[in-house]
């Protein structure tokens, strides 16, 4: 009998290492049924030191509904590697994340305009060169006292300017991989570096970035680096991209909120979902419509270490027009 339940115990830890080795190389995704709201307006601040690169803040979804993420300067894991954000896409009848990551090319993040060289597609902020990395001081903040690997190229941007944070449904940009970005999903993909992770951990504790609590206004709109709230660092959002609407059935948003099961995707986190029948971001479905629970899905990523940049990769063309609104 002792042994017996020796053995099962083994069985069961041997069953969670495994599960937590899976998590540690899988990106989660996570689906809710309404969309979130539109992305803050604010201010860049200035890049600490030479080597950090830009992550635009994001709303990410948690227990008590959705809250900010605040832009921030990381450190790239490798020279050579690009940061490809995450977006909210609608498919499978409901607004589904997907997760950021690092390659030597940018990806697909949805049409979304985060602003400071992502325009929606690409991006135009800075290239890798000698294991330098050069800022477009046109889409930067970027001191050249201390920061002298700078260049400036005016970005024209040919598409509409606004705060957008998804992409299909009601509303959401309309944008489809390119070729090349379809592409860069094929390439080995790096995850967000510990700092990131704990970025993300420090927001979704504090109620200042909730959603319900800011109005899509957050306090803390963007840091100088990682996980640091501290007022110094911190820049405040000027003014919410669009009027903030709560959602209206509340009842269905705690069932959502309540509701996060693990299941597995076998699509790429880079292709966008087909759109069906949509629902308006942040307002209430029809009644015979059921909300989609929130769900957390896992999707295994790849770390490798990419090819080498080139030793001199041709300047971005002058395609976009550097946002003026972020």
């Amino acid at each position: 009998m002792h042994i017996t339940r020796s053995i099962r115990w083994f069985s069961v830890a041997l069953l969670m290492l495994v599960l937590l080795s899976t998590a540690a190389n899988a990106g989660v995704f996570i689906s809710v049924g309404f969309g979130p709201p539109a992305l803050p307006v604010y201010e860049q601040p200035v890049c600490p030191a030479p080597g950090y690169m830009w992550a635009p803040g994001y709303w990410a979804y948690g227990p008590e509904g959705y809250f900010w993420v605040p832009g921030t300067w990381v450190m790239a894991p490798q020279p050579g590697l690009l940061w490809t954000p995450g977006y909210w896409g609608w498919g499978e009848g409901a607004y589904l994340w997907h997760e950021g990551y690092w390659g030597p090319t940018i990806g697909f993040y949805g049409g979304v305009n985060y602003g400071y060289g992502y325009g929606g597609s690409g991006y135009q902020g800075g290239y890798w060169r000698d294991h330098q990395f050069y800022y477009n001081q046109n889409v930067n903040n970027v001191n050249v006292t201390s920061v002298h690997n700078t260049y400036n190229t005016t970005v024209v941007n040919n598409t509409t300017v606004n705060n957008v944070s998804y992409n299909g449904g009601t509303g959401g940009t309309t944008a489809t991989p390119t070729p090349q970005e379809q592409a860069a999903a094929q390439q080995p993909h790096v995850a967000p570096t510990a700092m990131q992770t704990q970025h993300v951990q420090a927001a979704s504790t504090n109620r200042q970035l909730l959603a319900s609590v800011n109005n899509g206004k957050p306090a803390i709109a963007a840091t100088a680096k990682p996980a640091d709230f501290s007022a110094h660092s911190v820049v405040a959002a000027k003014s919410a991209g669009a009027p903030y609407k709560a959602p209206a059935n509340t009842a269905a948003a705690a069932h959502a909120n309540a509701s996060v099961t693990p299941h597995t995707v076998n699509t790429p986190p880079s292709t966008p979902r087909p759109p069906s029948t949509y629902h308006a971001a942040n307002t209430p479905m029809p009644a015979s419509t059921t909300p989609h629970p929130a769900t957390v899905t896992s999707h295994p990523v790849t770390v490798a270490h990419p090819q080498a940049a080139p030793k001199t990769p041709p300047r971005p063309p002058a395609e976009h027009h550097a946002p003026e609104h972020k």
